[in-house]
């Protein structure tokens, strides 16, 4: 493996998001976001944890940086949470918060780091949430302002810019399944905050475009190879049908081809939530596309699921390796994502903004060997370097992540990091895949 392959203007990165590294939840006029109401609920996160402190970043961006120049990462991906920079939502600006992401873009170009800010990565204000937030059409609006606010402070250093962060995440898991914050439920709030989701991604997308001209504009989504269960007709319609749900649903409206909803019919549940000029209004011509995998979905048919009739095949029964999420250890399915998403003639260069893994790292003599990682990582880029030779507008490769950090509903028992952290004594250890790293960028 030799970074010179991918060529000279190729991205390297690693990723970051505000909820999951900061702390200081409440300092310095930062209001409530969804995450820190859903992780005060009992039985919501793993262990009762929470991102109180997290990995302190708030405090310690300057040392976290230096370790980002020390393993010559040349670009680095972060959020802005809006709480901090809005309070409510909207109305009053938090000169505070301004200060703060303005003194990290500062410290990133100070080291020869690009600062590459996404706008939105799951942490809307409570004070919104207690408005309707995703499920409000009116979010579209709030969203717009607060973007127009990030764009006008920021965007004189910003080159590189991220309007959202997995959509199809944060609207399935926090607004059908309820496993993720908000914790709502059911179609009647996912279908609803998908489209204002896919109208925020286009109005955010053209505010940057209008407001920096010159600058790369980008959005994100989450993306797993998916595999029937067996070549049976039932199973392969089962994972067509999850496929459309997973990967399909978030962008292709996006791209100006429309919700794709006549596979699965129940998707038309979401154009009650359409007004007239909606269809115009959610697309976007975005400079790339992030897309972000971590591993391959098995999907069989199942009569008893509703809607899709479709269900996950876990790893756990397939007797595969497992990543300590409990996901199966499946470097190579970033290849046919890739290609997947290539075949798209809107999208005219990708960014994989997210890759990696979490293993139970240990620490053994002051330092952690993190091989399962490296293999992982190293796995990635040669099945990405075979899809970039054959033609796919692949052009940069994002790690996740710097840090170990707070997993969200997980809490702090998976570990993705390139480098180590201690949650007691915020002491940083480069793991093996971080050295590894380092030497792979000189």
């Amino acid at each position: 493996m030799d970074k010179d392959l991918f060529g000279k203007d190729f991205k390297w990165g690693v990723s970051t998001a505000a909820f999951q590294i900061e702390g200081s939840c409440f300092s310095d006029g930062k209001g409530a976001s969804i995450w820190d109401t859903f992780t005060a609920r009992k039985g919501k996160v793993h262990g009762g944890q929470h991102a109180g402190l997290a990995c302190d970043f708030y405090n310690l961006y300057e040392k976290d940086l230096d370790l980002v120049k020390t393993l010559n990462i040349p670009n680095f991906r972060f959020s802005i949470a809006w709480s901090r920079i809005l309070p409510f939502g909207k109305g009053s600006v938090n000169q505070k918060g301004l200060d703060f992401y303005n003194r990290l873009i500062d410290a990133c170009l100070e080291r020869g780091i690009d600062p590459w800010p996404t706008l939105y990565h799951w942490d809307l204000p409570q004070a919104l949430e207690d408005l309707g937030g995703w499920t409000n059409r009116d979010v579209v609006e709030w969203f717009s302002a607060y973007t127009d606010i990030c764009a006008r402070n920021f965007g004189d250093r910003v080159g590189h810019w991220m309007v959202m962060n997995e959509p199809m995440v944060f609207t399935g898991a926090g607004h059908f399944l309820g496993v993720h914050a908000p914790g709502r439920t059911g179609l009647k709030n996912f279908f609803p905050a998908v489209h204002h989701a896919v109208l925020s991604m286009a109005a955010g997308g053209r505010i940057l475009k209008e407001s920096q001209p010159h600058a790369e504009i980008g959005t994100t989504f989450s993306c797993s190879h998916i595999e029937p269960y067996s070549q049976r007709s039932w199973d392969v319609s089962a994972a067509n049908r999850a496929d459309i749900l997973f990967n399909r649903l978030l962008i292709e409206p996006v791209l100006g081809m429309g919700y794709p909803d006549k596979e699965v019919s129940v998707m038309k549940g979401i154009r009650k939530y359409m007004l007239p000029g909606d269809e115009e209004n959610m697309t976007f011509d975005f400079d790339f596309i992030g897309i972000q995998t971590y591993t391959r979905e098995v999907i069989r048919y199942s009569f008893l699921t509703p809607y899709l009739h479709a269900k996950l095949v876990k790893a756990e029964k397939r007797k595969v390796p497992l990543t300590t999420m409990k996901w199966e250890v499946y470097p190579e399915g970033i290849y046919p994502i890739i290609k997947k998403y290539s075949q798209y003639k809107q999208i005219r260069k990708i960014y994989i903004t997210e890759n990696g893994a979490a293993f139970p790292d240990v620490v053994m003599g002051g330092a952690v060997d993190d091989q399962e990682r490296l293999s992982f990582i190293r796995t990635s880029l040669q099945e990405l370097l075979k899809a970039r030779k054959e033609g796919c507008p692949v052009e940069g490769y994002f790690v996740w992540t710097l840090t170990d950090n707070f997993e969200w509903a997980e809490g702090y028992h998976p570990r993705f990091g390139l480098v180590h952290v201690d949650f007691e004594t915020q002491e940083r250890r480069v793991k093996s895949s971080g050295k590894w790293y380092r030497d792979f960028l000189k």
